[in-house]
C-alpha cells in the first residue's frame, strides 16, 4: 500500500478534527470542526479542476448554491431526507457543470475565469426572480423539519456528521481521481493541453468530467450547510466571495497535491478565525488574505506543502 502514503497520513488527521467536537461535546469545538471540514471539501474539490486540470474556476461556488437549492427544495417542499436530498443536489451540480463545461472549458486562461464569474452571476440573477424557491427572499424551513431528526439541537449534530463524512469522501475521491489513468490526462492538460492531445488524451471529454467531480462535493456541502443553517437565499449561496476564499485555500496549501488543499483549508480557517476575533484586524481579514496570497504567489508559488516537498525529498511520497 506504498501509494497510499498520504491516505494514511491525511485520514487520522481528519478523524482527529471529527472525533474532537463528539468526545468533549464542545458547540464551539463543533462549529470550529464544521467550518473547516466544510473549507476542506470546497478546497479540494476545486483542486480537481484548478490544480489537476490547470484552470483556474473564479465562479466554483455556483456548484454550492445549485446543490444547497436543489437540497433544500426537496426537503422544504417534499420532505426528502437529508441524505437523499444532498446526494441529488450534488448530481445536479454535477450535470449543471458537466453541460457548462461542454461551453466554457473551450476557452482557456482567463478567458475561462472570467466566464465562470459570469456563469456565477447569471445563475445567482435567475434565482433571484424565481418565486417557486423564494426568489431574492429565499427559503426557510418550519422547524418541524427538524422532528425526523430528534429535534434541533440532535439535527446539528447531524449535519456535522455528515459533514465530516463528506469531507473524508472528497479527500478519498479527490486522491484516487489524481491516481488513476484519468488524473495523468488532467495533469497532461495541465502542463500542455495541445500536447496532450497530441498524445492521445480526449481534453474535451476529460475536461468536462473533472469539472463535474469537482461540482459534485460543492453541491453537497452546500445542501449540509443550508440545511443546518434552516434558511438559504441567494446572496449567501452564490457569494462570489466563497470563490476567492477556495482558490485561496489552494494555493495556500499548495495546487496540484491533495494534502495541499487540505492544509490550506485548514490554516485558512484557522487565519480567518483568528482575524475576526482580533479587533484590530476583524474588518479586514480579506485585505490581509489577500496579501498573503500575493507573497505565496510572488515567492512560494507551489504553496506550503509544495515548498515542503521541494525542501524535503523524503516528503514527495507522503505529500501527494
Amino acid at each position: 500500500m506504498k501509494s497510499a502514503k498520504t491516505l494514511f497520513c491525511l485520514l487520522p488527521i481528519l478523524i482527529i478534527i471529527v472525533a474532537t467536537p463528539a468526545l468533549t461535546g464542545s458547540v464551539t469545538a463543533r462549529e470550529g470542526a464544521f467550518l473547516v471540514l466544510m473549507y476542506l471539501s470546497l478546497a479540494v474539490s476545486l483542486n480537481i479542476i484548478l490544480g489537476y486540470t490547470g484552470y483556474v474556476s473564479f465562479g466554483h461556488i455556483v456548484f454550492y448554491g445549485i446543490g444547497g437549492y436543489v437540497a433544500f427544495y426537496l426537503m422544504h417542499f417534499h420532505g426528502w431526507h437529508l441524505i437523499p436530498a444532498m446526494i441529488t443536489g450534488g448530481l445536479a451540480s454535477a450535470l449543471t457543470a458537466f453541460l457548462l463545461g461542454e461551453a466554457v472549458l473551450r476557452l482557456r486562461g482567463a478567458f475561462f475565469a472570467i466566464a465562470t464569474i459570469g456563469v456565477n452571476e447569471a445563475i445567482k440573477a435567475l434565482v433571484n426572480n424565481l418565486n417557486f424557491i423564494g426568489g431574492a427572499e429565499g427559503l426557510y424551513f418550519n422547524f418541524k423539519i427538524y422532528k425526523a431528526y430528534g429535534g434541533a439541537a440532535k439535527a446539528i449534530w447531524f449535519s456535522y456528521y455528515v459533514m465530516a463524512a463528506v469531507a473524508i469522501v472528497t479527500v478519498v475521491a479527490a486522491y484516487a481521481i489524481k491516481k488513476s489513468k484519468f488524473g495523468l490526462g488532467l495533469m497532461a492538460i495541465r502542463e500542455d493541453e495541445d500536447a496532450a492531445i497530441v498524445l492521445g488524451v480526449n481534453a474535451r471529454l476529460y475536461k468536462s468530467l473533472a469539472y463535474a467531480a469537482s461540482a459534485f462535493f460543492p453541491g453537497m456541502v452546500g445542501a449540509v450547510f443550508f440545511f443546518k443553517a434552516g434558511n438559504i437565499e441567494p446572496h449567501d449561496a452564490f457569494h462570489l466571495l466563497k470563490s476567492i476564499e477556495m482558490i485561496f485555500m489552494v494555493m495556500l496549501g499548495g495546487y496540484g497535491t491533495v494534502t495541499g488543499a487540505v492544509t490550506g483549508a485548514i490554516v485558512y480557517e484557522r487565519l480567518k478565525g483568528f482575524l475576526l476575533v482580533n479587533p484590530l484586524f476583524k474588518d479586514l481579514h480579506m485585505a490581509i488574505s489577500g496579501v498573503v496570497l500575493l507573497l505565496i504567489v510572488l515567492f512560494v508559488p507551489e504553496g506550503i506543502i509544495g515548498y515542503v516537498r521541494e525542501k524535503v525529498k523524503r516528503a514527495r511520497e507522503i505529500l501527494e
